[in-house]
């Protein structure tokens, strides 16, 4: 027998909103089947929305993630979609480099700021206590 989850056991154990998982519905990211009114999803659908959310935790915007998803359940072992999330990783690890030097060099110039300004108050007290003695 096939499991089948509820959108209520995907919200609770993916940690996301019911109405997180409708929005990848209306994406077309998932798609649940029927039992009356309440949507049935598919392990494949279960796995989908893991990758999504993966995605998501990797730093990658919706249309990227989408795109990898996309490929779930492709012939060749899925092959072709861990290349591609190969690629995009080393991309986001690329940039994410890229912003930590821009980072660093951003706390040091706050340092050497906060540094200027500690001096010139120390210099201003310093003065200060010199003309309350004169």
């Amino acid at each position: 027998m096939r499991k089948t989850y509820t959108i209520s056991d995907l919200a609770s154990e993916f940690d996301v909103t019911t109405r997180t998982i409708r929005f990848y519905e209306e994406k077309g990211f998932l798609k649940p089947g029927r039992e009356g009114t309440r949507r049935v999803y598919s392990p494949s659908d279960r796995t989908r929305l893991r990758l999504i959310l993966r995605g998501k935790r990797l730093g990658l915007s919706l249309d990227e993630s989408a795109e990898i998803v996309m490929m779930y359940g492709s012939p060749r072992n899925n092959r072709k979609q861990l290349e591609k999330l190969i690629v995009r990783i080393r991309e986001k690890q690329t940039e994410l480099k890229s912003q930590q030097k821009d980072l660093e060099f951003m706390l040091l110039d706050l340092q050497e700021a906060e540094n200027n300004c500690m001096a010139t108050l120390t210099r201003m007290d310093s003065r200060k206590s010199l003309q309350e003695k004169t």
